[in-house]
């Protein structure tokens, strides 16, 4: 895979050290690509897998050591006018982006009996509203500053299956799924391609040994899958050998025999 100087990547939801958001930052770095990161600790700290308050600078200093330019800011996705802040920002740090990797999410448990208003607001305004806003704002800023045929990507990673626990996740995830194929075509003559990445379980902080030896005989391949594993498939997305694939959703889950 050739490296592709001068891009500009954005990668939402790089808070962790452990995280699926930060082994994209790394493998796209590694491709030469200029890295702008997200991160907000107040889910991490509190609701999330544990947010670490000096990774965001420590990241950026281990992408720097790659040889690339890399800039992060504090997003909190609910706040309507994210998306806008978030492009001014990239633009005012490294320029125009090329690539958007919309890796924040929000989880918290949600069944028939907890499922409520707030609890479904809180997985809509982060996972639809502001993913989705983020995703048409960067179109927008890409066709008014990018030349013709400059080739662009826009990968949303998504989730399924049937977990009773997680009812909210899985379906505004699903949200996600369904845009896809119709934003890709939209965005087509502008050449940005469109796809959406199923990991599958990843462990990347939130498995339990309980939940290992659950996961572990549904995965052939002998072991979980790893933040590495999804950050590799997501380098082949943004490649230019990748530019003809678009509207599809990618289970990169190592033969996951779940559903």
């Amino acid at each position: 895979m050739n490296k592709r100087r001068n891009k500009i990547a954005i990668v939402t939801g790089a808070s962790r050290s452990k995280g699926i958001g930060t082994a994209i930052c790394r493998s796209l770095a590694n491709l030469g690509i200029d890295i702008f990161f997200t991160h907000w600790h107040a889910f991490d700290e509190t609701e999330g897998n544990g947010g670490q308050r000096d990774w965001p600078e420590q990241l950026c200093e281990e992408l720097e050591r790659l040889g690339v330019r890399a800039a992060h800011m504090e997003a909190d996705l609910t706040n309507p006018d994210m998306p806008s802040l978030m492009m001014d920002q990239v633009e005012k740090t490294l320029g125009h982006a090329t690539i958007l990797i919309n890796n924040a999410t929000y989880c918290a448990p949600s069944n028939f009996k907890s499922l409520d208003m707030r609890l479904l607001d809180q997985h809509y305004q982060v996972n639809n509203r502001g993913t989705i806003l983020l995703s048409t704002a960067f179109a927008r800023r890409f066709e008014q500053h990018q030349p013709q045929g400059t080739p662009g990507r826009i990968i949303f990673m998504v989730s399924k299956g049937p977990d009773p626990d997680n009812l909210a996740y899985i379906m505004t995830k699903g949200a996600l799924i369904g845009l896809i194929e119709p934003l890709s075509v939209g965005l087509a003559p502008l050449h940005i391609t469109v796809n959406g990445f199923d990991p599958g379980p990843t462990d990347s902080g939130w498995i339990t040994e309980e939940m290992k030896e659950h996961f572990l005989p549904m995965f052939p391949m002998g072991r979980i899958g790893l933040p590495e594993d999804a950050a590799r498939g997501i380098s082949l997305l943004v490649s230019d050998d990748s530019q003809w694939i678009t509207g599809q959703v990618i289970r990169s889950e190592g033969g996951f025999l779940g559903k």
